[in-house]
Formats: structure tokens, C-alpha cells, sequence
């Protein structure tokens, strides 16, 4: 089964919150719509700005416990490399 590695973001270089899913869709609607309670709904964390793609969900979890070691400085490094605008990918990810 395939996993997503995801940042989500309040604004650009706002709050970032690092998740892994092995259904982005649904997922995503969580965070956009505050079902998911604690930290991205208390702070408003809705925007997907970085979206990877795993062939296995086990490389996905691995991948976001490593990202989530990185410092805050690295994590914006790899938002822009693909997304300098800090667009909401979110509606790319549904045309998919």
C-alpha cells in the first residue's frame, strides 16, 4: 500500500506539522475541516504545501520521522525547492 509524507502549513513560514497517510484525500479534509483535534486544528495548520509519495507506507512513516528530526530551517528549504510560493497544493492533489 502505498504512503504520503505531507507538510501542512498555517501561512507562508507559518506553523508546519509533518504527517504521514496512506489516504491523502481523506486525510486532508481532516485537517482542512478540524476533524482531526489537537495540533493542526488548534492552530490552524490547513494549507498542504509539500506532498511526497511512497510505494510502501512503512518508507513513508520512516521518511516523516525523519523529516520531523530536521530543523525548522531545513523543512522550509524543502517546501520552496517545489514550491516557492508556499502554494495550496491541495487542489492538485484532487485532480490527481
Amino acid at each position: 500500500m502505498k504512503g504520503y509524507v505531507y507538510i501542512l502549513a498555517s501561512k507562508k513560514n507559518g506553523t508546519l506539522y509533518t504527517g504521514v497517510t496512506s489516504n491523502p484525500f481523506r486525510r486532508l479534509f481532516e485537517h482542512q475541516h478540524s476533524l482531526a483535534p489537537g495540533f493542526t486544528s488548534r492552530y490552524g495548520v490547513k494549507t498542504l504545501v509539500w506532498l511526497e509519495e511512497h510505494d510502501w507506507v512503512a518508507d513513508a512513516i520512516q521518511r516523516e520521522k525523519s523529516i520531523k528530526k530536521y530543523p525548522r530551517q531545513w523543512k522550509i528549504n524543502l517546501i520552496e525547492a517545489t514550491n516557492p510560493d508556499w502554494n495550496d497544493l491541495s487542489d492538485w492533489l484532487m485532480d490527481t
